[in-house]
């Protein structure tokens, strides 16, 4: 009985540890807003067939993302910088329309409403 209750125990424990681990992921993805969520799913498009590099792009041999491939996060990054409270003036003027800057100013904001995300749960727990 002892050599089938101690594994038996162990299992149990963790399980119950990988559940709250992903009670906890699923609650960060599920507490991001709905512009948080279209930039995510506005940079994973990137790696669509469609969407990936051309061999012309890949030939310029710098890291920097096509104008072409910019273009596709640009609507998700200037949504998710309005919801945040700043206005199209505002956006248009920090920023001169550059696409590079747009997206640069977009991840700071996601990345920071994501800890912000993060540090709610820690003080929940």
């Amino acid at each position: 009985m002892k050599k089938f209750f101690l594994p038996a125990l162990v299992a149990v424990l963790t399980l119950a540890s990988c559940n709250n681990e992903n009670i906890a992921a699923n609650t960060v993805e599920s507490m991001k807003t709905p512009q948080m969520e279209n930039f995510d799913k506005a940079f994973k498009s990137l790696g669509d067939p469609q969407n990936r590099p051309t061999e012309e792009e890949k030939n310029r041999n710098t890291s920097e993302l096509s104008d072409r491939r910019k273009a596709l996060l640009v609507p998700a990054s200037k949504e998710l910088i309005l919801s945040s409270g700043v206005t199209e003036a505002e956006l248009t003027r920090k920023t001169g329309g550059d696409m590079s800057q747009i997206i640069v100013w977009a991840t700071q904001i996601y990345m920071q409403k994501s800890d912000d995300i993060r540090k709610n749960l820690k003080s929940e727990k």
